[in-house]
């Protein structure tokens, strides 16, 4: 195999090729990058941990055509140190691999392009197009609710329901949920005869954060993604990401959100997180021994009252609400609590309560469209008498 790149052109090719690559696996060719070159001037390259993977197909001049797998890591290493603008890359029959630039050289082990695993169809009749921004958005509203290692399998990852005109996004966890709904513009490419679209399905935790950073925020930019029983397939302009789902049936999300709350409190949203954020001196100062302390909310008389004390110190704010209810003292996360209050795309929250052993709710203040819903609940702590 002989082949020439633009050194620039493939280096940016292979950086999002490296999340799909395994670091600490016992099978060396998921470590490394499936290169397939085939006349005339077709270079794909492919990544797959066995749970994820990337496809890019890249500019290039095929002299010689094979198929090829080279460790990844070694392969942007000498990329990146190469000054040549043009790189030559050949693979001789005793699998030793070769990268030419200018008038340096570097050789390194390859393994035959038939030993990666196999990887899922990538090809569905089941698909739909969708705004890169409106989903990156929701994306991150929710993400940080999602539960990593959780027992119950279904929570360790994002739920998305797809109708023919929103999309909805759940994450959940034993302490916080987020819950977003938005109305986008979807074009149905189903090609089984089906007119309408009907999306279930839950995306991985390490897929989501990979996939956040491969979406762009330009509003004109789109991706087509193609579900199958059990992966999806997300097209993102040349580059082909694809993973497992996973398996199983969501939680219940809307039963476990409280929905009769006898408290609520109107907050500006930036002085909220301000007050949050110098409790976090606090709270989440790191001490030898100590235990990262909750923070405490004061509702009384118009204002909240913000503190916090730990090993550390304390903290103490005040802040100007609008309330209506009785009056409570309520305690939470305060990490968990700034994440849920930062993730509400509002600059004035509504805040509903009932005790202090209720889950608070995280809503808008300023109304909500038609069809479209943002709620993030999180549980309390209990308090020290």
């Amino acid at each position: 195999m002989k082949i020439i790149f633009n050194r620039s052109a493939i280096s940016a090719a292979v950086a999002p090729l490296m999340c799909a690559v395994s670091g600490k696996s016992t099978l060396s060719t998921i470590e490394g990058i499936l290169i397939e070159a085939k006349t005339p001037d077709t270079c794909v390259m492919t990544t797959f941990d066995l749970e994820k993977g990337v496809r890019i197909t890249v500019e290039a001049k095929v002299l010689e055509e094979g198929s090829y797998i080279i460790n990844a890591q070694k392969f942007v290493q000498t990329l990146r140190v190469m000054e040549g603008e043009e790189v030559t890359l050949t693979v001789d029959d005793k699998l030793v691999a070769c990268i030419f630039s200018g008038k340096s050289s570097h050789k390194m082990s390859a393994l035959s392009g038939g030993d990666f695993p196999n990887i899922p169809d990538l090809a569905s009749d089941r698909s739909f197009l969708v705004g890169q921004a409106i989903f990156k958005k929701m994306m991150n509203q929710v993400s940080f609710a999602m539960g990593v290692n959780d027992q119950r399998m279904v929570l360790n990852g994002t739920f998305v329901k797809i109708t023919d005109d929103s999309v909805m996004m759940v994450a959940c966890d034993s302490f916080k949920l987020a819950k977003c709904r938005k109305q986008a513009e979807l074009v149905n490419k189903n090609t089984n005869g089906n007119e309408h679209l009907e999306y279930k399905f839950i995306v991985p935790v390490k897929t989501m954060n990979e996939l956040n950073r491969l979406l762009s925020d330009d509003e004109e930019a789109v991706m087509q993604i193609y579900v199958t029983r059990k992966h999806i397939v997300f097209l993102i302009g040349d580059l082909i990401f694809f993973s497992r789902l996973v398996d199983g049936d969501y939680i219940d999300y809307d039963r476990i959100i409280v929905k009769s709350h006898r408290i609520r409190v109107k907050v500006e949203k930036r002085e909220l997180i301000s007050a949050l954020e110098r409790a976090a001196l606090v709270t989440e100062e790191r001490i030898a021994g100590s235990v990262r302390s909750h923070v405490k909310l004061d509702i009384a008389g118009g204002l909240m009252k913000i503190s916090a004390v730990s090993s550390a110190g304390s903290t103490y704010d005040e802040l100007g609400i609008e309330q209506d209810g009785e009056d409570l003292l309520i305690a939470f996360n305060n990490r968990y609590l700034i994440d849920s209050v930062r993730a509400c795309d509002s600059n004035t929250l509504t805040l509903s309560l009932s005790s202090p052993l209720t889950s608070m709710n995280i809503e808008p203040a300023d109304g909500q469209e038609e069809g479209e819903e943002e709620i993030f609940m999180l549980l309390p702590v209990r308090m020290k008498e």
